[in-house]
């Protein structure tokens, strides 16, 4: 028997509820894990409050991250005793997540756990924190650099804004954070900003060509933030769009990117295969500043996580969500 969040529709009616769930009910996969650490995500929080159809077969055990210790495997590349992460690969969706004690897992969407990490700070880091890499790969390898010009991140207190206004002021970068919680400045600034600005005045429509000023973003919302995102590109600037917290519409026009040759890259964490994976983990090993990890992290119990779900869906929270299992 082990805990996990189990999400269900009996009668057509929503529950999410921590059980005691018999083994033999896990998934058929090729590795059996021990999950020691999860994160609440905000796809996870989706989940869990049933705020939108992330769930594609019931039941389900939500937790779209994970890592710990493989237990046993029948996958060449993994044996018992392993440190595995895990994150997207539709885990948390149609297949049975980490928000559990243990996981029936593929061994083809496991990545090894840097040896600088344990699993607490990978799950720090998690989904958030990959798909950050992810965005700053993406401007670093359309040619951009912190001599061109600042960058702007949306939605800097969540945990890919987080993450992404860490790692860009690392590789010096000037970055502008913007947010809709003024009260956090300090903590924006304390992971690198430089300036951090009001969402407000990018969350409502505006001119579809606006005065130059990014040279690259990283958007975590989509809508209006990210048409105006677009509007104040500078010639030749990339976008990296990972994100739909304010929306999943774009009303935009074709200007910036045909009169200003501006890039619109789309960020995919959930189904890149395994060497981009390999090599994101392995950037963060590298760049990622410890104390910065920490200044990022909320602690939970699983049994804590419903509570938590919810603050996060009504904005209430900043950072990761980390959780222990």
């Amino acid at each position: 028997m082990f805990r996990a969040w189990l999400l269900d529709r009996p009668g057509g009616s929503f529950q999410a509820s921590l059980q005691e769930i018999d083994e033999s009910r896990l998934p058929e996969a090729d590795v059996l894990v021990q999950v020691s650490h999860s994160t609440l995500n905000y796809k996870d929080a989706l989940a869990l409050t049933d705020r939108a159809p992330v769930v594609r077969k019931w039941p389900m055990v939500p937790g779209i991250d994970g890592a710990g210790i493989v237990l046993e495997s029948r996958h060449a590349a993994w044996k018992p005793g392993d440190r595995w992460i895990l994150n997207g690969w539709g885990v948390g969706e149609t297949h049975w997540g980490c928000l559990a004690e243990r996981a029936s897992l593929r061994g083809d969407w496991l990545v090894p756990l840097p040896a600088r990490f344990d699993t607490r700070q990978a799950m720090i880091l998690g989904t958030a924190g990959y798909t950050a890499m992810l965005c700053v790969q993406a401007i670093a390898a359309r040619g951009l650099r912190p001599s061109d010009g600042e960058v702007l991140v949306t939605g800097a207190t969540g945990g890919v804004g987080s993450v992404a206004v860490a790692l860009l002021a690392r590789r010096g970068w000037k970055v502008a954070a913007l947010t809709g919680k003024a009260s956090q400045e300090a903590y924006l600034r304390s992971l690198g900003a430089a300036e951090v600005l009001e969402r407000a005045a990018y969350a409502q429509p505006g001119k579809p060509l606006q005065k130059e000023r990014w040279a690259a973003v990283v958007d975590t919302a989509g809508s209006h933030i990210l048409a105006n995102a677009c509007a104040q590109m500078r010639w030749g600037g990339v976008v990296a769009a990972c994100g739909l917290a304010q929306g999943m519409d774009f009303p935009a026009s074709v200007a910036p990117f045909i009169l200003r040759n501006v890039t619109l890259a789309g960020i995919d964490s959930v189904m890149q295969p395994a060497p981009a994976r390999r090599a994101a983990w392995a950037a963060l090993a590298e760049e990622i500043d410890a104390a910065q990890i920490e200044a990022m992290a909320r602690d939970l119990r699983l049994d804590q996580v419903l509570d938590a779900a919810h603050e996060l869906m009504e904005g209430r929270s900043r950072g990761r969500a980390v959780v222990s299992v």
